[in-house]
C-alpha cells in the first residue's frame, strides 16, 4: 500500500511540474539548435583562418550530422531501455566536452573530427527530450508542448547568429563552441532536479548490426554527395560509393525485417500518419538547412555585411518561427493536420523560388519578406508532423520514434547541405574557373578561387592590379548568385514532393485507436 501510494504521489509530482520540465528539456535541446545556428555563421571566418575549402567546410557541418543522424536510432534505443534521462544526461556531457575540444582545432581536419564527437552528444539528448514529453504530457496537451519544443528552434536560429556574431568579431571563432559549455552544465544541474526517469518496460535487445549498417550507408551516400563536384559524378569511384551506399541501404531494411528485435521496426511505417509526416520533415529540413547555408555566405561575401550584421539580419526568419511553431496546434484544431502540412509545405516552395530571383545588388528590404515567408512555411510544418510521428506509436517506443523523427530531420539537413552544397559549388566553380583560364591565371590561384567565394577574396586581395581584382570580385559574385539561384530551385523540388505525398496520404487527423491507446498507457504511467 505503501509503494503504490508512493508512486501514485511520485506520478503526481511529475504531472504538476510539467511546465518545468519541458523548461529544462527545451534548455536542453536549445543547446543542440545553437550549435548549428551559431557555427553558420562563423563559417566564413573559419574558411578565412583554416583555409577550408567547400568540401572541407561542407564536411564540418555534416560530420556532425552523418554522426548525430547514424546513432540516433542506436541512442533512442538505449533511451527506451537504459532511461532517458540517463541518455540526456550522458549527451549533454559528451556535447560540452566535444565543444571544448572544437574550440581548441587549430585546422579543418582536426575541426571535422571534434564535431563527429559533438554529435554523439547530440544522438543522446535529441530524442531523449522528445520522449520524455511524450510521456510526461497527456495526448490532450501533446501537441501545445510540441510545439513549444519546436518554437525553441526558432529561438536558438535567433540567438545563434546575434550570439555567434558577436562572438566572432570579438573574440575567435572557437568562441562560438565554448558558449556551448555553460549551457551544458545549466542542463545538467536542472535535469538531476527535476526531470523524472522513464523507460520502455518491454524494450528489445540493442541492434549493433543495424546501427553499423545504417551509419555507413548514409556516410557513403553524403560522401559520395560532397564529393561528386571535385571527382565528377560520373567517375568510376564515385558510382562505386553511390552503388556500395545503395547496397548498405538495402541490407539494412532487410536485416531490420528479419532480426527477431529490429532496432527500427518497419512496420511503423505502414501507418500514414508516421511515414507521410516523416516524408515531410525531411522535405523542410534539406531545405532550411541548404537555404541558411548559402544565405549565411550570400550576406556575408556578396552583400558585405560582417558576422554580426548577419546574424541580426537573420532575427526575422528564427523570429517568426519562434512564433508560428507553437501556435499551428490552433490551425491544426481548425483546419487539420494534412491542410496545415501542406499548406505549410506549399509557402515554404514558394519562398524558396522567390529566392531565385535574388541579385547581387538586392538591397535587404528583398530579403526579409522571402526570409519571413520561409519560416512561416516550415512553422506550419514543423510542430504538426512532429506532433503526427510521436501520435502514431506506443508510448513505450517513444525513444525510437523520437529518433526516427530526428534522423530525418538530420538526414533532411545533411542532405540539403550536401545536395545544395554539391550544387553550388559545380555552377559556381565552373564560372569562375571559366573566366581564370581566360585569363591565364595561374593554377594554384584558380583552384582556390573557384574553390570557394572566400577563396575568390583571398585571390583578388593579391592580384596584381586593382582592375584585375574588380573583376574578379564582379565575376566570382555573379557566379555564386547564379549558383544560390540554381540551388534554391533544386531545394524547392524536395518540398514540392513533399506536399503532394502530405496531400494524398497523410490523415487528417489521427485515428482514434492511437488515440485511445496513447490515453490509456498515459492513464496507467500515471496513476
Amino acid at each position: 500500500m505503501t509503494t503504490a501510494t508512493s508512486s501514485s504521489d511520485s506520478a503526481t509530482r511529475e504531472y504538476e511540474r510539467r511546465w518545468w520540465i519541458l523548461t529544462v528539456l527545451c534548455f536542453s535541446l536549445l543547446v543542440i539548435v545553437l550549435d548549428n545556428s551559431i557555427l553558420n555563421v562563423a563559417i566564413p571566418t573559419i574558411i578565412r583562418d583554416l583555409q577550408a575549402t567547400n568540401s572541407q567546410l561542407q564536411w564540418i557541418v555534416d560530420s556532425y550530422t552523418i554522426v548525430f543522424a547514424g546513432l540516433l536510432l542506436t541512442a533512442g534505443a538505449m533511451g527506451d531501455k537504459f532511461g532517458r534521462r540517463k541518455a540526456l544526461q550522458a549527451g549533454l556531457v559528451v556535447f560540452g566536452f566535444g565543444s571544448l575540444l572544437a574550440a581548441l582545432s587549430s585546422s579543418a581536419s582536426e575541426l571535422i573530427t571534434t564535431r563527429a564527437l559533438m554529435g554523439v552528444g547530440a544522438a543522446f539528448i535529441m530524442p531523449a527530450t522528445l520522449s520524455i514529453i511524450t510521456n510526461v504530457f497527456p495526448p490532450q496537451e501533446r501537441a501545445k508542448a510540441i510545439g513549444i519544443w519546436a518554437g525553441v528552434a526558432g529561438l536558438g536560429a535567433a540567438l545563434g547568429p546575434l550570439t555567434g556574431g558577436f562572438l566572432v568579431e570579438h573574440f575567435y571563432w572557437g568562441s562560438v563552441f565554448l558558449v556551448n559549455i555553460p549551457i551544458v552544465i545549466v542542463g545538467l544541474i536542472a535535469g538531476i532536479f527535476l526531470i523524472p526517469e522513464s523507460k520502455d518496460p518491454a524494450a528489445p535487445r540493442l541492434d549493433p548490426v543495424g546501427a553499423v549498417l545504417s551509419i555507413a550507408a548514409l556516410s557513403l551516400l553524403l560522401f559520395a554527395i560532397i564529393e561528386a563536384p571535385t571527382e565528377g559524378w560520373l567517375q568510376p569511384k564515385i558510382l562505386g560509393i553511390f552503388a556500395a551506399s545503395l547496397l548498405l541501404g538495402t541490407a539494412f531494411v532487410l536485416w531490420e525485417r528479419r532480426v527477431p528485435e529490429p532496432m527500427l521496426d518497419m512496420s511503423f511505417f505502414r501507418n500514414p500518419r508516421f511515414s507521410a509526416a516523416n516524408g515531410a520533415i525531411t522535405a523542410v529540413f534539406f531545405a532550411m538547412f541548404g537555404s541558411i547555408f548559402l544565405l549565411t555566405q550570400y550576406f556575408q561575401f556578396v552583400l558585405g555585411y560582417s558576422p554580426l550584421e548577419t546574424g541580426v539580419r537573420m532575427v526575422p526568419f528564427a523570429l517568426t518561427l519562434m512564433v508560428v511553431a507553437p501556435t499551428s496546434s490552433q490551425v491544426v484544431k481548425r483546419f487539420g493536420t494534412k491542410r496545415t502540412v501542406t499548406v505549410g509545405l506549399s509557402i515554404v516552395a514558394i519562398a524558396l523560388v522567390t529566392m531565385a530571383f535574388l541579385e547581387v545588388d538586392s538591397g535587404y528590404a528583398q530579403i526579409v519578406w522571402r526570409l519571413m515567408l520561409l519560416a512561416v512555411g516550415m512553422g506550419l510544418t514543423m510542430a504538426p508532423s512532429t506532433d503526427s510521428v510521436m501520435g502514431s506509436l506506443p508510448l513505450g517506443k517513444a525513444g525510437v520514434g523520437s529518433a526516427v523523427n530526428d534522423t530525418t530531420r538530420q538526414v533532411g539537413g545533411a542532405l540539403g547541405v550536401a545536395i545544395i552544397g554539391s550544387v553550388l559549388a559545380s555552377v559556381y566553380g565552373s564560372k569562375v574557373n571559366e573566366f581564370l583560364s581566360g585569363v591565364g591565371a595561374p593554377t594554384q590561384a584558380v583552384e582556390a578561387a573557384k574553390g570557394s567565394l572566400g577563396g575568390a577574396n583571398l585571390v583578388a586581395s593579391q592580384a596584381p592590379s586593382p582592375e584585375q581584382a574588380a573583376a574578379l570580385l564582379r565575376i566570382a559574385n555573379s557566379a555564386f548568385v547564379d549558383a544560390l539561384h540554381w540551388s534554391v530551385l533544386v531545394a524547392a523540388i524536395p518540398v514540392v514532393i513533399g506536399a503532394v505525398c502530405v496531400f494524398l496520404f497523410l490523415p487528417a487527423a489521427a485515428r482514434e485507436e492511437d488515440l485511445r491507446e496513447q490515453g490509456a498507457e498515459f492513464t496507467t504511467e500515471h496513476s
